[in-house]
């Protein structure tokens, strides 16, 4: 049987020093990180991907957007990069994808730290995929962006920034969303519950208290089956960590990038 097609994923890559790859979630690509990534490059080596399916990546045909695929082009891509190990960062599914990768080989990565993420898609995150898809079927596309809106930011930040509104809808309406549909459906099922023990990875959770995506209750249940794993919370702030809080999210990084470097390697 033909090996499964690998897809030429666009990189931004920027800065040197210890490299950093950036997953971004579903819907996202690497854009989603703009904030954090100027401050990061300056002492480090920043890949920035976009996906499968995702921004400027192509989607192979008959892919399923599995975390096996996934992980794969990841894997491809730190080969191509030259990369041995490095450190992770990945919001939302994008954590998943750094947790399946962590758990896949543990060799090519250095740390981890997951935004927004949980080790398993719970129901509630699912109904909150469905309602976005209920809502584009039954009311229309501009009801589907101001319920993303609604669900992915704090209110406070989306009055702070109006002018986003128009930008996000404008970039939703000129995307091919087929590959974020296929990976809506694979996470539905994502569930390493009973593995994560086994992640010896220094990891490092990050997440806002407000979240309507993933409930906050994931960040505890992440620091208290990943050993060693340390939790950063913001208050007043939703899914959407890097943007509304890109300082403070850059500084967590550096510092946590810092101390696994400091490490001695097992």
């Amino acid at each position: 049987m033909a090996a499964p097609e690998l897809p030429d994923l666009y990189v931004l890559r920027e800065g040197s020093g210890p490299p950093v790859v950036f997953l971004h979630g579903i819907g996202g690509d690497h854009s989603m990180w703009n904030a954090v990534l100027p401050e990061l490059a300056k002492d480090h080596g920043i890949f920035a991907l976009d996906l499968r399916g995702h921004g400027r990546s192509p989607l192979p045909e008959g892919s399923t957007m599995s975390f096996d695929e996934l992980a794969r082009d990841v894997v491809a891509v730190l080969d191509r990069e030259g990369v041995r190990r490095a450190h992770l960062v990945g919001i939302s599914a994008g954590g998943f994808l750094a947790l399946t990768l962590a758990l896949k080989d543990a060799t090519r990565v250095a740390s981890m730290t997951l935004v927004s993420s949980a080790g398993h898609c719970d129901a509630h995150t699912r109904s909150v995929g469905q309602r976005w898809a209920d809502t584009y079927r039954e009311e229309g596309f501009d009801a589907f962006v101001l319920r993303l809106l609604k669900d992915l930011y704090y209110p406070d930040w989306i009055e702070e920034h109006m002018d986003m509104v128009d930008r996000i809808r404008d970039d939703l309406r000129s995307r091919d969303l087929t590959g974020t549909l296929r990976w809506c459906e694979s996470i539905r099922n994502f569930d390493l519950r009973g593995r994560l023990g086994g992640v010896k990875i220094p990891t490092l959770v990050v997440q806002g208290m407000d979240d309507h995506v993933v409930d906050p209750s994931h960040a505890r249940l992440l620091r208290q089956t990943i050993t060693g794993t340390e939790v950063r919370l913001f208050a007043r702030t939703g899914h959407m960590v890097p943007m509304e809080r890109p300082a403070e999210t850059a500084e967590a990084i550096r510092k946590w990038v810092a101390r696994a470097e400091s490490r001695p390697a097992a």
